[in-house]
Order: structure tokens, then sequence, then C-alpha cells
């Protein structure tokens, strides 16, 4: 079977890590970008340069439309997609009671919503082939809770709750959903948080003594992608360091 992976925010950061562990299982890879086309045209070139096959496309995941034009560039370009990876997310420092309603609205469309449409509109592609994997990459927020995130850490959460039901609904048909719960990794979006003392308190408490690299919590996902992990679903695996065993 032809693997075809969608890839969402793989211009850089956690998304870039996955969309290259992925193409070097030889999978197809459509990785997506809000803003920055060039940054996203990099990791395509990096994935060619290797004999790969990647693209990069626009995508706007709060918005179906957007979403459904996503998938129709997949389907031309590499064929029917039995791989997503909802990774895209925004983040936010801010204190509770400073979130705006509008503050709320926007966390969950970015971070629940559109793991959630991006879900439905995939699913029809794996049950066809009887094969699919969808991986949800969510947070150690979503588990422990936020402080000064609260409303990231609600809609992280949210995720896991989707993984559990989707794969409660659909592991009969041969799709396998699973999550991801990062703790602190180095990346461009969780800089700020680092370079706050909270952040560096909860850098220097890691059992393991160090943060994660993108790396690191790509390799995971290009497992649970494979046909190894055929057994393995509904299920938040923990990859943080020590952080948190729950």
């Amino acid at each position: 079977m032809v693997k075809n992976a969608i890839v969402t925010g793989g211009s850089r950061g956690i998304g870039k890590a996955i969309a290259i562990a992925l193409s070097k299982k030889g999978i197809n890879v459509a990785l997506t970008y809000r803003t920055d086309k060039e940054k996203a045209l990099s990791v395509v070139r990096k994935i060619e340069n290797n004999g790969d096959k990647a693209l990069c496309i626009e995508l706007d995941q709060k918005n179906r439309n957007n979403i459904r034009r996503v998938i129709e560039e997949m389907h031309e370009s590499f064929g029917k997609i039995n791989i997503l990876v909802n990774n895209a997310a925004i983040a936010q420092e801010k204190a509770f009671e400073t979130i705006t309603d509008n503050d709320w609205d926007n966390m969950m469309e970015v971070n629940l919503r559109g793991p959630f449409i991006l879900s439905q509109e995939v699913i029809p592609d794996m049950i066809e082939q009887g094969w699919g994997r969808i991986v949800n990459i969510t947070s150690i927020g979503g588990q422990w809770g936020g402080y000064n995130q609260v409303h990231y850490a609600a809609a992280k959460a949210g995720l896991i709750n989707l993984t559990k039901s989707l794969a409660r609904i659909y592991s009969k048909d041969g799709i396998t959903v699973n999550a991801i719960a990062p703790g602190l990794v180095a990346t461009d979006m969780s800089q700020n948080e680092l370079n706050t003392e909270a952040g560096k308190k909860k850098a220097a408490s890691i059992p393991i003594g160090r943060i994660a690299t993108a790396k690191e919590i790509a390799n995971v996902v290009a497992f649970l992608a494979s046909d190894e992990a055929s057994y393995i679903t509904g299920q938040t695996i923990n990859v943080n360091g020590g952080m948190y065993f729950g």
C-alpha cells in the first residue's frame, strides 16, 4: 500500500521533524503551513534531496473549505490519504483573568476544532482503504492543566478526549488513533515559556535532565504511523522526559 500523509504545521519545529521522519519511511508527505511558505518549501526541498516525495500546501485549519482544498490537492498529487498528523497549533502566555472571549475562541478553533474537521474529512479515505493512522500532538498541559495557558491546556485536554473517542469508533475499521503528549521541546513556539521564570524552573526539574528535541517527538510519531503499531489505539503517549507519569 502506498502511504500518504498530511502533517499540519510542517514548516518548522516538531512538524518539520515529523515530516522528515515520515518521508524517511517512504511515506509521501504533504506538509501544511499558515504563513511562511518559504520555510515550508525548504522542508520540501530537504525531503526531495533525500530522494523522497513531498509538497507543501497553505492551510487555515479553522476553515473547512480550506481543509477540503488541501485534501483535493493531496488526492491530485499522491492519492488517498491514510496518515494524518494533527500537529499545527497556537500558544498564548496569558494570565487567566486576562483571557478574552476572542482568545478562548481562537485557541479552540485552531487547537481543537481544526483537528476535529481534519479527522472528519480524511477518515472516509482511511475507511475505504481499510487502514489509517491519526496521530494528534497534544501536550503535557492537557494532562496536568495550565497556569498561564489555561485556554491552551483546555484545548489540548479536549484533543486527548477526541483521540479516545475516535479510537472507540474507528479502530474496527483498521484506523488507529493516538496522541502524543510532549513536555518541553526545543522549538520556536516553546521559547517564550522557556524564557519565563516558571519555564526555567520546569526545565530544571525534568528527571531526564534536559528538554526534548523535535526529532525525539517525531520518532514516536513515525512508529505510531507504522504497521508495527497496529495494536496501539486510543492512547496518549507521554514523551516528556519524566515530567509527568500519569
